[in-house]
């Protein structure tokens, strides 16, 4: 904090430079023609000073220290005609300067729908400081998408990382989403998760946005923990609606899959209570019933020439899935000068999985033969496992979030100040997590058969002695293994900030400059507490809680019931014993707390005039960290203890461990922005920017289990781990259409140091004092270079001819090449090169509207090629997801003005997920689903 308070003192001393005396001011606001909305971004020009400034979120816009004279204001807005006026500035006071501008080839392209959204979302990016994506939502419009991540999936660069066919975390221009940072009105989200930073936006609800801003470069009054971008994601303002609106939204989903409708309804409001005071917000409540179906296959292995895996899953999903959002904003001017507000968000997700699986535990078998991709596993001579399952799991995700604070601008002077509070959360308590049904075949006679013809479905076949084969499909010889109850896995992840930032601008012959500087506080706590239970029951059967699949791929029965488990658990708890052993193994080795503490201040210069702004400057930033965990070492009987003695039974030893630590990091940046016409913008920004290691991955986990021969396996976290750190260059070129149209192309570098990388370590070695024999960690890499292009086209073509007037193409394609190097096989002396993890090269997105008078129509394709997923210990056991490209259609048409009947269907190709390795140089399954298609039909009534 000490440097923040320095470069305050250094803004203060440069703010008292001397500068011309100019006493008018101007000021005003942008609005479309119909009087609805307030126009965000719109560029206003004062030509004979060569100065410009753009409007706000309400539309104002303001000139300072203007001398005595007559001017020419310009403003213009992409998709809009350009409007001039007149104005007569006199030596004191303020001259009003209010533009109503109206689109190119009807009003209403400004306000309602495709042709709304583009030229809000292109006017924005024109007048952005750096390299920056929009999304918006026009006055009365909402996205069609399920949440934020779908929606986010419309821009140029931006993929999305799907569980269970829906979308999830975003990934930027290839990259892992760990490399993003996520805020709400400000306010810095953090994650539900225990084990991530990176928060899954399929938590928030599309229909509390305004508008998502993704910003691909920094400046340094931006926080600088981002190396893929800052998504920015903002809630209604009552101001930026020039009429008070109540919308209500009711809709119905249906899941091809699950064959269930299930209902989604939402409510949207903004209302002036006076001239000076309004309150905005909304509420919406979403449930999905959904089914996967799904193949796993693990421990891959090649010998005599045949290819086969230890084990092979079936799994049946049954997911249904609630999501609550609301919103609430004030906005508050108090006076001519200063604008306050306070923004809430609650955003509740509840996840209820009904898993029921049937594997196969080959890893045993006595014989394997068989000859291409036909494989024969014997029980003669060794043993085949096979296991019936059920989880039955409800977890529950909240994230909230309120910040206040307020915008004064007076007399060349500017301040921004606010403090805030996030919580996330995820609960999951009394959840069965699974119940295990177990059979062992051993010299019985049974064979069982799998076809790999198909690499992402195999097929399984059961033969051998009738008794066996008997057995095989008896629930009754299905014992319980265990039922493990999730007493409770509760993760939080809190923060609290508070910032300010103070600026002074000082008018010139040729442009306005301008000198910022800022300090920052962020105080996060991250804590995960895990409770599990193992429960037995030697007379419990899988015949006590049978119930029948609904797997489409192949027989997996006999199978349980959804809730079968849970009931006979309830109902019989006196019958069961606890595995107290490994109850409190699992407790005691997965808790652990982290606080994260920063403070940051900056400094920056600012010039702009019409046809240049440069942005240069310096950021600090300042971490602290306390972690703690459990070191946690497992002794088997007749094991060594540490004193020396034998130990007469299985042991668990649990030390408390913390570890403290403290970096800087100074952060320059510079951002250029040339507008040589008014249609062609050229950007170039260097910036230094850093990611800090996961929480979970820094927590000092140390668990080692030691056999009764003394070897010894564990697993650490790495207290020591350093940040990312990155050098970026980004270069864009943006010509803006006539109509709403723009063509850009941009080119990206980054040098990044650090990355994280979880490796298998040498045999024999310390870790943090403790000795092994084996063990995995987490290590940095060395350096990783990133780079690529993005290109992106989107026009509305109004200039064809009728009825072809109506179309609008958008269309983006990103290429990104993320290379670094992690050891060999646990060799630290010999790196071999990898494609970063999460880093897809190439990633297209294309979509195909059509809207004129009250019909509406959108087809939209997403595309993302494959990307390293896990590291293997070396490259063949890599996991791989393969590549992925969905379909989706929308449409709209307006019965009345006020209503509006709408359409989609999503995933209509029946997009699908695969992992795989590449064990005997070729694709070996690890994860196969299937989803099917989904749609929704509603009707939208505005008030």
């Amino acid at each position: 904090m000490k440097n923040s308070v320095r470069l305050l003192a250094g803004l203060l001393a440069t703010a008292s430079l001397p500068t011309l005396a100019y006493a008018g001011e101007v000021a005003g606001s942008v609005t479309d023609e119909s009087g609805t909305r307030a126009l965000e971004s719109a560029t206003v020009r004062l030509i004979e000073l060569n100065r410009v400034v753009e409007s706000d979120r309400s539309g104002r816009y303001s000139f300072s220290d203007v001398p005595a004279g007559t001017y020419t204001l310009e403003a213009r807005y992409v998709g809009a005609r350009p409007q001039r006026r007149t104005i007569t500035v006199q030596e004191t006071g303020t001259v009003s300067g209010d533009f109503v501008l109206a689109g190119i080839g009807g009003t209403d392209i400004l306000v309602l729908g495709q042709s709304a959204n583009l030229s809000s979302a292109l006017s924005r990016q024109k007048a952005a400081d750096g390299v920056e994506s929009v999304l918006t939502r026009d006055a009365v419009g909402q996205f069609p998408d399920q949440n934020v991540a779908e929606s986010l999936r419309r821009l140029p660069g931006i993929n999305v990382l799907n569980d269970q066919g829906e979308g999830r975390f975003v990934a930027v221009r290839g990259l892992d989403p760990e490399l993003n940072a996520t805020s709400v009105n400000g306010v810095r989200l953090p994650a539900p998760e225990s084990d991530v930073r990176s928060v899954a936006l399929d938590v928030i609800s599309s229909d509390s946005i305004e508008s998502i801003e993704v910003k691909k470069s920094l400046t340094p009054d931006m926080d600088a923990d981002t190396i893929g971008a800052s998504i920015e994601i903002n809630t209604t303002n009552a101001f930026a609606r020039r009429k008070n609106l109540l919308t209500v939204k009711a809709e119905g989903s249906y899941s091809d899959y699950a064959e269930k409708l299930t209902p989604k309804g939402s409510l949207d409001f903004s209302q002036k209570l006076s001239d000076n005071f309004g309150v905005s917000g909304g509420i919406s409540y979403y449930r999905r019933q959904f089914e996967t179906d799904n193949v796993e296959a693990d421990g891959w292995a090649q010998d005599d020439g045949l290819i086969f895996p230890e084990e092979v899953n079936y799994r049946d999903y049954d997911v249904e899935r609630k999501r609550l959002s609301a919103n609430l904003n004030l906005d508050f001017r108090a006076g001519e000068s200063t604008v306050l507000y306070a923004r809430g968000l609650y955003s509740q997700f509840d996840d209820q999985e009904y898993r029921r699986e049937t594997s196969f535990k080959l890893e045993d078998a006595g014989e394997i033969s068989g000859s291409g991709p036909n494989i024969n596993f014997s029980d003669e001579g060794g043993e085949l496992g096979l296991q019936r399952s059920i989880k039955d799991r409800f977890e529950r995700q909240r994230i909230r979030s309120l910040v206040v604070g307020g915008e004064t601008d007076a007399n060349g002077w500017h301040a921004r100040y606010s403090a805030s509070w996030s919580k996330a959360s995820e609960r999951e308590n009394g959840s069965i997590d699974p119940a295990n049904f177990e059979q062992a075949f051993e010299d019985d006679g049974l064979n069982i058969g799998f076809d790999f013809s198909d690499r992402r479905i195999p097929r399984y076949s059961v033969s051998g002695s009738p008794g066996a084969v008997a057995d095989f499909a008896d629930p009754s010889a299905y014992e319980l293994d265990s039922i493990e109850v999730t007493a409770l896995s509760g993760a939080t992840d809190e923060e609290w900030s508070a910032k300010l930032d103070l600026g002074r601008e000082f008018a010139m012959s040729s442009g306005t400059f301008t000198v910022q500087g800022g300090a920052k506080g962020r105080w996060r706590d991250k804590k995960y507490n895990l409770e599990a239970e193992y429960w037995e029951n030697g007379d419990m059967t899988l015949a006590d809680v049978l119930g029948r699949q609904t797997y489409r791929i192949t027989d997996i029965s006999p199978v349980p019931s959804k809730r079968g488990a849970r009931r006979f658990f309830n109902a019989n708890r006196g019958a069961f014993e606890l595995d107290e052993y490994d109850s409190a193994l699992d407790s005691i080795a997965e808790d652990y707390a982290v606080s994260e503490d920063i403070t940051a201040g900056y400094l920056l210069a600012r010039f702009d005039n019409a046809q240049l702004r440069v942005i240069g400057g310096v950021r600090y930033e300042h971490t602290e960290n306390e972690i703690r965990a459990n070191t946690v070492t497992q002794i088997e009987e007749d094991g060594t203890l540490p004193d020396g003695s034998i130990a007469d039974e299985d042991t668990i030893i649990t030390v408390p461990n913390q570890f403290e630590r403290s970096y800087g990091n100074w952060l320059p940046s510079l951002t250029v922005r040339w507008q040589p016409e008014q249609n062609l913008v050229l950007r170039a920004a260097g910036y230094k920017s850093l990611v800090r290691p996961k929480l979970s991955n820094l927590a000092p986990r140390f668990s080692v289990e030691e056999d009764d021969d003394g070897r010894r396996e564990g697993s650490f976290g790495n207290p020591d781990l350093k940040p990312y750190v990155a050098w970026n260059f980004d270069a864009s070129v943006e010509y803006y259409l006539g109509n709403s149209g723009a063509l850009t192309g941009g080119f990206f570098y980054k040098s990044v140091k650090n990355f994280t990388a979880e490796v298998n370590l040498d045999e024999d070695g310390i870790y943090n004092g403790i000795p092994y024999d084996e063990a995995t960690s987490f290590i940095n890499g060395d350096t990783a270079k990133i780079w690529g292009l993005e290109l992106s086209y989107a026009q509305a073509l109004r200039f064809l001819p009728s009825p072809l007037d109506g179309l609008i193409v958008q269309g983006n394609y990103t290429y990104t090449d993320a290379t670094g190097e992690v050891p060999t096989d646990g060799d630290l002396s010999e790196p071999r090169k990898i494609d970063l993890p999460a880093s897809s090269k190439h990633t297209f997105n294309a979509a195909l509207g059509y809207e004129k008078g009250p019909v509406s129509l959108r087809v939209a394709g997403t595309y993302r090629s494959k990307y390293l997923d896990e590291l293997g210990a070396v490259e063949a056991e890599d996991r791989i997801v393969d590549d992925h490209f969905q379909l989706d259609l929308s449409a709209k048409y307006n019965v009345t003005r006020k209503v509006q009947v709408f359409y989609e269907w999503i995933n209509i190709n029946n997009a699908k997920y695969y992992a795989y390795n590449t064990v005997g140089s070729r694709q070996n399954l690890l994860q196969f689903e299937q989803y099917k298609w989904t749609m929704k039909a509603g009707a939208r009534v505005s008030f």
